[in-house]
């Protein structure tokens, strides 16, 4: 499935045509490299990383939707990395450890 179309089925871009932008302004990384181009191939197991407001959303695609749906329906289609323990590359500093488990 294309990512411009994937991005607008799983709710994370309001429109098509603002997906296409997202990722023809190379502002998302699929497995870690660089897309820049909105037909880009994308399929289950793949690690979708997106900007989301001030920060970045990480995200484990687990299957490909067959139409854009409610919200809920597009958000079994993956699994949200960023900020999980279990995934410190996506996790902030703070997530990483506890203020009181910090050693001088």
């Amino acid at each position: 499935m294309r990512i411009d179309k994937l991005l607008w089925y799983l709710r994370l871009a309001k429109t098509r045509v603002v997906a296409q932008a997202l990722a023809e302004a190379g502002h998302i990384r699929l497995n870690g490299r660089r897309v820049d181009r909105a037909h880009q191939k994308v399929g289950p197991g793949d690690r979708l990383t997106l900007p989301h407001g001030q920060g970045v959303q990480v995200i484990e695609l687990l299957t490909l939707p067959s139409r854009r749906g409610p919200a809920p329906e597009a958000q079994s289609c993956y699994l949200e990395l960023d900020g999980a323990a279990d995934f410190p590359l996506a996790a902030g500093e703070s997530n990483t450890a506890a203020e009181g488990d910090l050693q001088p």
